[in-house]
């Protein structure tokens, strides 16, 4: 079925055209953006498209069948609407975008000819590159779940079954200093022993950061001073001041879930599955492999 409208249709069947291509950018929080790489703005389907952003598109590679089409589009930060702090706090990670071929004469005469998602935006000598992932990206990503040892539940959620809002599990405290988007020293968090955070989740509750969350890579305590590193690109650099809520991290292990939570019974791994040393560990010269038991 062919996307392209009977009007713009007769157009690019002419000798000379008048086409460029717009993208329409729709970030998780809402935020809708446009961008083209026409001289000029243009109004597209309501949507006000900036010119002169930099913006150009790669080559587009289609694919017949279920594998996934990529393309990539490049440009430098000389739009206003973007700002770099916003493109590192991951804000555009996810985000929707759907390619327009617009003939720039008559802007009401567009064929929407791709939509994808973003799947990472990289920046290299103030440019950035965003790689734009096809429907059939979905069918790339691992499904269902996974024979493993550690557990592949979600801390507190409905399979693991901890209550984290109860204050061994919770904490709440403020930014005292900064050491970079990753490194903070905060307060209020004195009773709590060395590492029990680690692995947990960030809620800010002031400050730039409002309403989102990142994961705790490591909790130090030392002495009276208590560090967080925080995992990189999950939201703008805090300030001093700025308050949050914390809860308690797991390292997935059955040790962890038994001695630190209590919650043995509902551990969703498989602690006791052997693994490749237990493959090899009894290979032998002169022994017969003939799929029989290995212990009788």
């Amino acid at each position: 079925m062919n996307t392209y409208p009977p009007v713009l249709l007769a157009h690019l069947s002419q000798e000379i055209t008048s086409v460029c291509h717009c993208w329409k950018l729709t970030r998780s929080d809402g935020v809708v953006l446009g961008f083209t790489d026409h001289n000029a703005a243009l109004t597209v389907d309501g949507i006000l498209y900036e010119p002169s952003s930099g913006f150009s598109a790669s080559e587009a590679r289609e694919t017949l069948g279920l594998a996934a089409s990529t393309v990539d589009v490049e440009g430098a930060l000389s739009s206003d609407l973007l700002r770099e702090e916003e493109i590192a706090a991951g804000l555009y990670d996810g985000a929707s975008v759907d390619t327009l071929l617009v003939n720039w004469r008559k802007p009401e005469d567009f064929a929407a000819i791709r939509k994808a998602t973003i799947g990472r935006v990289t920046l290299s000598d103030n440019r950035l590159v965003a790689e734009l992932q096809g429907a059939f990206q979905v069918l790339d990503q691992p499904a269902g779940r996974c024979v493993r040892r550690l557990c592949d539940a979600e801390l507190g959620d409905g399979r693991c079954g901890v209550a984290l809002a109860t204050s061994a599990f919770r904490g709440s405290g403020a930014v005292v200093a900064t050491a970079g988007a990753e490194l903070i020293e905060v307060s209020g968090l004195g009773g709590f022993e060395d590492d029990w955070f680690s692995g947990g989740v960030v809620s800010w509750t002031t400050g730039d950061n409002a309403g989102r969350k990142a994961r705790v890579v490591t909790h130090s305590k030392r002495g009276s001073e208590v560090t967080f590193t925080l995992w990189p690109g999950t939201g703008f650099a805090p300030a001093a001041g700025d308050t949050f809520q914390v809860t308690a991290g797991c390292d997935k292990s059955f040790a962890t879930c038994k001695a630190k939570f209590d919650n043995a019974v509902n551990f969703r791994g498989f602690p006791h599955l052997p693994g490749n040393d237990a493959a090899y560990g009894y290979v032998t010269d002169g022994v017969v492999f003939d799929g029989g038991p290995v212990v009788e």
